[in-house]
């Protein structure tokens, strides 16, 4: 066996920074050159213009003995020449995601299982249903498991416990809930939320929109994931996807086919997010996957 050096590789401090401003000339060159002054190294860097706006994404290591805190206190001057919406994060193995469910589970135990495996960053904290099903399956994963009833009687007094559940979470992910979130509600959540829609938004919205697909005979199906909003399924969407179909698929075919596209979609829109790819402009987003 060789012997050791002594010297142990330095622990690297990596951010990301996410613009969003008015297109000009000399914004790359600005963000460039507040990275090469502190010896910084940029390791990847997106971007994507439409002619009026203007959005970015880089990622850097710090020089050593560089820190977060410093590189946003110190990047606030170049924001405000730019006129910049900017956000600086990190990658977080504890990030804290939140999973609401109803009894459908295909979602649910997909994301569960990439977390496991560290397909995801961050962690499932903790699981909230409005039913009781899927306890034991949750536990399994040695992930907390909470029931919240709701009936339109008791919806107002639910969502306050709820919002008790979910303090502390960095992001929550509706997979498969099937109740309504209020305005008041996602006002005072404070942190984004994430949905899966079984439709290629805004197509067959509502009830069975599988029978409502084989009726019409379509020929492509999909799943659309995107922010939650106080417009219902009308959020930014964040990923999407389809799958062709033709007229030999039963319903029941249909809905095994939407279930995988759903799990896949709703996994990339939280992997995206999570990776802090995904810049929200309005009723849009730019994701740099």
């Amino acid at each position: 066996m060789a012997a050791h050096t002594g010297e142990y590789p330095r622990t690297v401090t990596t951010v990301r920074l996410l613009v969003t401003c008015r297109d000009r000339p000399g914004i790359v060159a600005a963000v460039s050159g507040f990275f090469f002054a502190r010896a910084a190294n940029i390791v990847d860097a997106e971007q994507h213009s439409t002619g009026d706006r203007f959005f970015l994404r880089v990622e850097a290591t710090l020089a050593a003995g560089d820190q977060p805190e410093r590189v946003r206190d110190d990047f606030v001057r170049v924001a405000g020449e730019l006129e910049m919406d900017w956000r600086l994060a990190r990658p977080d193995p504890d990030k804290r995601v939140a999973i609401l469910v109803s009894r459908y589970d295909h979602c649910l135990l997909d994301l569960l299982w990439r977390f496991e495996q560290g397909e995801l960053e961050g962690r499932p904290s903790l699981v909230v249903s409005n039913h009781p099903d899927l306890a034991d399956r949750v536990q399994t994963f040695g992930v907390p498991f909470k029931q919240i009833p709701v009936t339109p009687e008791t919806k107002r007094e639910a969502e306050r416990e709820l919002l008790q559940a979910l303090e502390g979470a960095d992001l929550v992910v509706l997979a498969r809930y099937m109740q309504i979130l209020s305005g008041s509600f996602l006002d005072a959540l404070g942190v984004p939320a994430i949905n899966i829609h079984h439709s290629f938004l805004p197509a067959f919205a509502g009830a069975s929109p599988y029978q409502q697909a084989l009726e019409r005979g379509v020929k492509v199906i999909g799943a659309t994931s995107h922010y939650v909003t106080a417009e219902l399924d009308d959020g930014p969407i964040v990923e999407q996807d389809v799958a062709h179909v033709t007229h030999r698929e039963s319903v029941d075919d249909l809905l095994r086919i939407g279930r995988d596209i759903e799990r896949v979609v709703l996994a990339r829109a939280v992997k995206w997010h999570l990776e802090d790819r995904v810049l929200v402009d309005g009723r849009r987003t730019v994701v740099f996957r």
